[in-house]
């Protein structure tokens, strides 16, 4: 099991961004699926996590600024980031709450992590 992250990059504080994190291998089924970021010594956050139902959640720091959704193949999650400002630069982990079969055919369920994806907001 994997999960892809894509869309970092530097963009001017006011501008947008949109990540996307696509899951692959042998995934029977995603639950929740969200976003958390990570700047130097500091503790990774949560960002904003959406259930398989739909239900949002946002941090305090994001909240009316960025939008999480997730595709129709239910294997996707993106971040679309609005309104960037300095303090949201970090390196932003997707992660998902998911069950896959192993080789062995056995169903594990697993948390997984993305590989970190680079936003600068530039002021």
């Amino acid at each position: 099991v994997q999960l892809q992250a894509s869309g970092g990059g530097l963009v001017q504080a006011g501008g947008s961004l949109t990540l996307s994190c696509v899951g692959s291998g042998r995934i029977v089924r995603i639950d929740d699926m969200g976003w958390f970021r990570q700047t130097p010594g500091k503790q990774r956050e949560v960002v904003a996590t959406i259930s398989s139902a739909g239900n949002r959640n946002y941090a305090d720091s994001v909240k009316g600024r960025f939008t999480i959704s997730r595709g129709n193949a239910k294997n996707t999650v993106y971040l679309h980031m609005s309104s960037l400002k300095p303090e949201d630069t970090a390196v932003y982990y997707c992660n998902a709450n998911l069950l896959d079969k192993t080789p062995t055919d056995e169903y594990v369920a697993r948390y997984a992590w993305g590989q970190g994806t680079q936003v600068t907001v530039s002021s």
